[in-house]
């Protein structure tokens, strides 16, 4: 765009510097909310990192806990399942059955029941089925630091099964493992530590079931995982109402924008 062609370039413009002033005073506000947001959410999030690095080690202890943690592998207390198998692109995207996908796994501490999507699964099948409880891992990713995190399974409908570049875990009981604090451990630092050296690969790593299931984790009681999984999980919460807010306040003050900018919307003068 050249001098010329700009300068023909119609912009409605207010009548009056001071409504000019005015509406310059309400968007820098909105700003001014939006950084107030962003800095605040920055913030709640740095304070999250350093309470998991802090709680999943035990080097912060929570009230009334003073039990020694005790090192358990999860072979010892559950096993483990595959994916879907056998399964071509023109089984996808339709059918009666559902599967977790790929994403749901890798981004959710909780087992997301929205991110699911349509698969063909005949009566005569043998495939493995989600139940709620299970701990879900990706089986590969691109970098040794992102293999293995983890997403529990909170709740689940029948027939749904899961993709088949992850695997699940399953507890035998329910009285050892916490598995909102095992998805919390498995994307704090000393999972990703435990796991990391065990990926194996070049341009794309992947971690074997057997080598997940006798690698040794350091735990605390269920009690205490329960009551870390509750202090994690409760800034969770805080700081998705957080992100909620500031999603809101940008598509408002781009509405804002677009209707003062262009006069569709006038500001009421203040009355004396």
């Amino acid at each position: 765009m050249n001098q010329g062609v700009l300068s023909r370039v119609a912009i409605p413009f207010p009548p009056t510097v001071a409504e000019e002033r005015s509406i310059a005073e309400v968007l820098n506000d909105a700003d001014a909310l939006i950084d107030s947001l962003e800095q605040l959410l920055t913030k709640k999030r740095q304070i999250k990192q350093g309470a998991m690095q802090e709680l999943l080690t035990g080097k912060r202890r929570l009230p009334g806990f003073q039990q020694s943690w005790s090192e358990v592998r999860l072979g010892d207390v559950g096993r483990t399942y595959g994916g879907l198998t056998g399964k071509g692109k023109g089984d996808f995207g339709h059918g009666a059955s559902k599967y977790i996908t790929f994403m749901n796994v890798m981004t959710t501490v909780r087992t997301s029941t929205e991110m699911v999507e349509r698969v063909e699964v005949g009566p005569s099948e043998s495939q493995n089925m989600v139940q709620p409880g299970d701990l879900l891992f990706n089986g590969s990713s691109e970098t040794p630091e992102d293999v293995a995190l983890c997403s529990w399974v909170e709740n689940c409908d029948d027939g749904v099964f899961l993709n088949s570049f992850c695997f699940g875990f399953r507890p035998f009981t329910a009285d050892r493992l916490s598995g909102l604090f095992m998805a919390y451990f498995f994307r704090g630092r000393p999972g990703r530590t435990a796991v990391s050296s065990l990926a194996q690969g070049a341009t794309r790593y992947n971690i074997a079931k057997t080598a997940l299931l006798q690698a040794p984790l350091c735990l605390p009681s269920l009690a205490e995982q329960q009551a870390i999984a509750e202090v994690l999980s409760s800034m969770d919460t805080e700081i998705t109402a957080l992100e909620s807010r500031l999603t809101k306040a940008r598509a408002l003050k781009q509405a804002m924008a677009q209707a003062l900018l262009t006069g569709h919307i006038r500001l009421v003068e203040p009355t004396a």
